[in-house]
């Protein structure tokens, strides 16, 4: 029986949610995958201006933001902040890059950020946060900071506000490429594509609870209102 380093390079591959498939070695380049691999990436930097942007929205008092990241978790962590400390200064915030590198170093950086009436926070996406969903959402609760998160999953956990590519669809779009390739499409030809679908949650319950007034145009633009 062959091993699985000499089988691996014959069967075709397709990836659902790999966050840097060129950086990893999965592919040569997003347009042109080369080999027996393509599939979805889930990273996507310009998101991070619209959480900026709808941050500022639903907290407008808010001019300094921390960026919250777990860098082992997060080797991509510099894609997303080239994009937070650009985009920042135009919506009048101060860019804080927050890397942490274990859970006791969580409610320090939130605790700072609640010092100024000003502040407030934005996630990166990363295992390591989403696995503590539960203790960040309740610490910003407590500390009464606005922040945003990039999945829903923290908005079902008490979060304010969240907006994120929809992680299912990249395996409902990763089918059409199966089926392509069964039928002889060569993986070699298939771009590797960037997430397309979004969803916007509101967890209007904690709104109420940190004195926040979410505007209906705001909630009338939510896939899902939390209450």
């Amino acid at each position: 029986m062959p091993s699985r380093d000499n089988e691996w390079p014959s069967i075709p591959t397709i990836f659902a949610n790999v966050v840097d498939p060129i950086g990893s070695g999965f592919v040569a380049s997003l347009a042109r995958p080369g080999g027996n691999v393509t599939g979805f990436t889930l990273v996507e930097s310009s998101i991070v201006g619209k959480w900026l942007e709808l941050l500022k929205e639903i907290a407008p008092r808010v001019n300094r933001v921390a960026f919250l990241f777990q860098p082992a978790a997060a080797p991509y962590a510099q894609y997303y902040l080239d994009v937070f400390k650009a985009a920042a200064p135009s919506l009048g915030i101060a860019a804080i890059p927050a890397p942490i590198n274990k859970t006791s170093e969580i409610e320090p950086v939130i605790a700072e950020q609640a010092r100024d009436q000003n502040g407030g926070l934005i996630l990166m996406p990363d295992t390591f946060l989403l696995v503590h969903r539960a203790e960040i959402t309740s610490l910003a609760a407590r500390y009464a900071l606005p922040a945003l998160y990039p999945y829903s999953n923290y908005t079902k956990a008490g979060g304010l506000v969240s907006y994120g590519y929809d992680l299912l669809d990249n395996y409902r779009r990763a089918a059409i490429y199966a089926d392509r390739i069964l039928r002889g499409t060569k993986p070699s030809e298939l771009p590797v594509q960037l997430p397309v679908k979004v969803q916007l949650t509101v967890n209007l319950t904690t709104a109420k609870a940190l004195g926040h007034n979410v505007p209906s145009s705001f909630l009338l633009r939510a896939d899902e209102v939390i209450e």
